[in-house]
């Protein structure tokens, strides 16, 4: 079995959390996207908690504001890195990013050429 070294890239930030008029997520989902980012998802949380201390969850309707959002993108080391100030730059601040040296078992075609 062949695997490819890349990196992961992970932004946490609640679903709320703007950049001007926009979500702060979608943005960097743009901008990863521009840039030529192999892939991206968002994954939206059903509970979480931040460096404020206060939980925040979809069960309780009078809580369910700014849920936590998790956007994932694997690339070559490089590439991560030369988006990652951008990326920086649009969560002015805000929400935690996360890198990890992570092994590409699998891949669609498309991408493999990429990485």
């Amino acid at each position: 079995m062949e695997t490819v070294e890349a990196t992961k890239l992970t932004i946490y930030v609640g679903d709320m959390t703007r950049h001007g008029r926009r979500s702060s997520y979608r943005q960097v989902v743009r901008l990863l996207l521009n840039q030529g980012i192999a892939g991206a998802t968002v994954l939206r949380g059903i509970e979480g908690f931040g460096s404020g201390g206060r939980i925040h969850t979809g069960f309780i309707e009078a809580l369910s504001t700014n849920l936590p959002v998790a956007v994932v993108a694997v690339d070559s080391k490089e590439k991560v890195e030369t988006v990652l100030p951008k990326v920086l730059e649009i969560l002015e601040g805000k929400g935690l990013v996360t890198l990890e040296k992570v092994e590409v078992v699998s891949s669609a075609p498309a991408v493999a050429g990429v990485l």
